[in-house]
């Protein structure tokens, strides 16, 4: 008789049917749920609100030129919130973008005009400028450790100097000279500051500008290695660093988009109106930056994308014209745009707990 023994086989329990427990990691949440959790889907819900109540309110809203010009509007703030937002993202902040757009424009307005060159020397030598002063923020945030809002700040408060005293020490004037019969002017014009229509409505470039930027910052946030480095050194730049992403690349390039962005809206308003007034500017920059919180933009970085400003902006231009055509006091455009963005942060806060909530 043999003392060996041959093990029985294993008799596994079926797993019992029925709901199981979960430990929060493996929650499956609905498509809604999942919807919510996208960033611009609380401004476009806005956006769509205030289109409404617009269309009840101002019967003119309803016509084809009044949409273009809303659109107009809103492409001129949109343009320079694209920029600002994806520097948001990246987790700073810039305070000089408004003026930095009316020190683009005297850049090329002055020296094109002083200097009796041909305008395309002044466009070139304003993008040059544009891009060294966000090279500047960029280079003084990352080697400094300051924060951006510090930094900036000062660059607000020079740049807005800059810009009167220079332009009254070389015009003897508060605005500088007209252009508009300057050589390349026509072909400047075309470029930044041109129309066409559809139909009988005309429609400004700008506003296929402002869509096609949209596009474009889409497209690098979701599918390049640039937009991957964007949200990393926004939600923690040492650990993005440690993972191998350029932070301080990343961080000065943003900044310099921003310099583009002012850049282009720069040479928009010059070549609209043929002259720059030295002291506009101040104040837009906060509207900029609204337009992307509103849009979904964290004040904390690491989180937001492109499409939500659009729809920011397009608020911001819906009501700054839709108060016009009410009939109603301008004066009451800056309330309404601080009851949008308290109504769009506790908005977006909403929608984050409830996309979140297990």
């Amino acid at each position: 008789m043999s003392g060996t023994r041959h093990a029985e086989p294993a008799v596994t329990t079926p797993p019992a049917s029925g709901p199981q427990q979960s430990d929060g990691r493996t929650v499956r949440r609905s498509p809604a749920l999942r919807l919510l959790a996208r960033p611009e889907v609380g401004v476009f819900l806005g956006a769509v609100a205030v289109y409404v109540f617009f269309l009840i309110a101002a019967p003119p809203v309803r016509e084809g030129s009044a949409m273009a010009n809303i659109l107009y509007q809103s492409s001129t703030i949109g343009i320079m919130a694209l920029p600002v937002a994806l520097l948001m993202i990246g987790g700073e902040f810039d305070l000089s973008s408004g003026v930095a757009v009316i020190t683009s424009a005297l850049t090329a307005s002055m020296l094109s005009y002083q200097l009796t060159m041909n305008v395309w020397v002044g466009v070139v030598v304003a993008l040059a400028v544009s891009l060294g002063i966000g090279f500047l923020n960029g280079w003084m945030v990352v080697k400094t450790g300051l924060p951006s809002f510090l930094i900036t700040l000062g660059t607000f408060l020079i740049l807005q100097g800059v810009n009167l005293a220079v332009t009254k020490l070389v015009t003897t004037n508060v605005a500088t000279d007209d252009i508009s019969d300057m050589d390349g002017f026509g072909q400047a014009k075309k470029v930044f500051a041109s129309s066409f229509h559809i139909g009988d409505v005309q429609v400004k470039i700008t506003i296929v500008y402002w869509l096609v930027f949209a596009a474009l910052a889409t497209w690098v946030l979701l599918r390049t290695r640039y937009g991957n480095w964007i949200f990393a050194v926004g939600g923690n730049k040492e650990s993005a660093r440690a993972v191998g992403v350029p932070v301080t690349f990343t961080k000065i390039s943003l900044f310099m988009l921003v310099g583009f962005g002012a850049w282009f809206v720069g040479m928009h308003q010059l070549f609209t109106f043929n002259t720059v007034q030295s002291g506009e500017g101040v104040g837009q920059e906060l509207i900029y930056i609204s337009a992307a919180v509103i849009g979904g933009c964290l004040l904390t970085g690491g989180a937001g994308s492109a499409i939500g400003p659009v729809f920011g902006a397009f608020m911001f231009g819906m009501v700054q014209q839709g108060i016009v055509y009410a009939g109603w006091n301008p004066d009451w455009f800056k309330a309404f745009l601080g009851v949008m963005l308290l109504g769009a942060v506790l908005i977006n806060l909403w929608v984050s707990r409830t996309a979140t909530r297990r």
